[in-house]
């Protein structure tokens, strides 16, 4: 084995020789980078290490914080086992959940659903800062699985040894920071001394963990009034639980059992009816204030489209003459559209939308006029014309879906009471175990990179170099108005990444570890492996998954 290996940094361009062995975490001060907040990982070799990873080889290295969007993850991960190791300090043996998301940060309760009180609150937030301040470290190990289940049930930990046995690996890995163990699908920061920034406030029966700001991190993320989301999210976790599939150990026995069949069936009518409860709602609004549009917004990959033509169709049912209208036609000419800061078009931003044509049309119809209602080429960048105009009916419902459809500038014309509206968002109701959630944001890009390649001809690598931007214009344009919603559909189907899962996996494997988008390609296969697959064939035509994976009865 050679005595030094070279080491070339892409954050300063810097190239040394370093002692074969040496840490990631001993090379990035005489590479002389630093920033203005710690590194939590690198990409090492277009894959993300933890920083006391040993430099065996020639490696490119790039070191990220909590600025980037896996370093976010990091710092998330990295407080929940901080906390994790807090409460079992302070209330040990007392059952423990982290439900889901809320903001930035994440919801937690105790099972026995006796609510913190001031002092527990404090309790916790002293016991953590102190956890931080003695910069514990956490080592990952990889042992014989029979002996990490022997482990998880020393501690009573029975949703990680179901996972295990459900997913049967001779190794796994084993997280430990100080007396406590933990199971994460993705990297760690090396001690828990690199949480600059956290706090505890009581919401709800539990409370909510808040972290910094990813754009700001010099301040706390406490936007936690959300409270028509967290409704929503509550909802689902308690049906998934009376499912018997709040985890994916217990979602995975099922699927072993026999019993995926059932369990599409009962999601798929679960979905149905809320859809029906939405039209029913939208219908009393129309007889009662005049409601004549639906708005609808949500994330990429929600799942808006699909949503929009079930709920057409539940109107009709209820004698109402639904119009759909894409906002996408209202774009303007292309060499009128707005651009971001690397000089891309920013087709996320209002003002790509004719606003002034759109309010006008709007108008127009509501007082009974024929439209001529713009079609908007996405090949030639410029607006064609429908062949026929548009006239309302006394029961016509305009359904019209986009990005923007929440933001109150988007149809000043038209008066509130005129307007209904809806959010859509794949908000994952499965938990990987009781302390490990699933992000929202994986789902939903599982589902873009399925629906990308078979249906868009684009590959899982161009999907994921431009989902950073995607996501960076939902947090500009979408989420900060997710609350004035009159109602939130969860658009997630607790089966479906089971059913993703063959289908995605080969189209990551074709990403070529040439790129830095790799890093995140590792990262969702080794998540994705965690699933026992389900084959598709009894989805239904009609379902919203049937938008991502193909078959859909839908025309789009």
């Amino acid at each position: 084995m050679q005595n030094s290996v070279e080491v070339i940094c892409r954050n300063s361009g810097a190239r040394m020789m370093v002692e074969t062995g040496t840490s990631l975490l001993d090379n990035a001060p005489p590479l002389g980078i630093e920033g203005p907040y710690p590194f939590l990982a690198a990409f090492v070799n277009n894959r993300i290490k933890e920083l006391n990873y040993r430099v065996m080889r020639p490696v490119t290295v790039e070191f990220i914080d909590i600025t980037s969007f896996e370093g976010y993850r990091v710092y998330q991960r990295t407080i929940s086992f901080i906390l994790q190791k807090a409460v079992w300090d302070l209330f040990p043996g007392r059952k423990f959940y982290i439900r889901h998301s809320l903001g930035s940060g994440f919801y937690c309760e105790f099972g026995d659903g006796d609510q913190p009180d001031a002092g527990q609150i404090e309790a916790l937030r002293r016991r953590m800062g102190e956890i931080i301040a003695r910069r514990y470290p956490i080592t990952r190990r990889t042992m014989l699985t029979e002996e990490v289940n022997g482990i998880y049930e020393r501690f009573g930990f029975d949703d990680k040894v179901v996972l295990l046995n459900t997913r049967p690996r001779l190794y796994s890995d084993l997280y430990q920071l100080d007396d406590m163990v933990g199971f994460f699908y993705g990297s760690l920061t090396p001690d828990t001394g690199y949480i600059h920034l956290f706090d505890i406030r009581p919401y709800y029966n539990g409370f909510y963990i808040a972290v910094p700001l990813r754009t700001d991190p010099s301040k706390l993320d406490l936007q936690v009034h959300l409270d028509k989301m967290f409704d929503v999210f509550h909802e689902y976790q308690m049906w998934v639980r009376i499912m018997g599939v709040p985890t994916v150990g217990r979602l995975n026995a099922k699927v072993l059992g026999g019993d995926a069949g059932e369990l599409i069936k009962v999601a798929e009518a679960f979905h149905e009816k809320q859809i029906a409860n939405l039209a029913d709602r939208i219908e009393q609004a129309n007889m009662s204030s005049g409601t004549r549009m639906v708005l609808i917004s949500g994330p990429s990959s929600s799942g808006k489209t699909t949503f929009s033509k079930r709920l057409g169709i539940q109107l009709r049912i209820l004698g109402l003459d639904p119009v759909l209208i894409s906002l996408d036609d209202y774009f303007v000419d292309r060499e009128r559209t707005p651009k971001d800061e690397n000089g891309e078009y920013d087709y996320e931003a209002l003002e790509a939308i004719d606003l002034e044509l759109l309010n006008s049309d709007l108008k127009r119809l509501f007082a009974g006029e024929s439209v001529e209602v713009p079609r908007y080429d996405f090949i030639t960048g410029t607006r064609q014309w429908h062949d026929s105009p548009l006239q309302l009916t006394e029961r016509s419902i305009i359904i019209m879906e986009g990005i923007h459809g929440l933001n109150p500038r988007l149809t000043p014309s038209i008066p509130r009471e005129r307007k209904f509206c809806i959010y859509v968002s794949c908000l994952t109701s499965v938990s990987m175990d009781n302390l490990s959630r699933i992000p929202t944001t994986d789902n939903r890009l599982l589902r873009r990179i399925t629906r990308d390649y078979y249906t868009r001809g684009n590959n899982a690598l161009s999907t994921l170099q431009r989902w950073p931007s995607v996501r960076r214009g939902e947090e500009k344009h979408i989420f900060p108005y997710q609350e004035n919603a009159d109602a939130i559909f969860n658009s997630s189907l607790f089966y479906e990444i089971s059913v993703l899962r063959p289908k995605v996996e080969a189209i990551l494997r074709e990403v070529p570890d040439t790129h830095v988008e790799y890093a995140e390609t590792k990262r969702l296969l080794k998540f994705l492996d965690n699933f026992v697959p389900i084959q598709p064939d009894e989805i239904p035509p009609t379902s919203i998954l049937r938008e991502f994976i193909g078959g859909s009865s839908f025309r789009y």
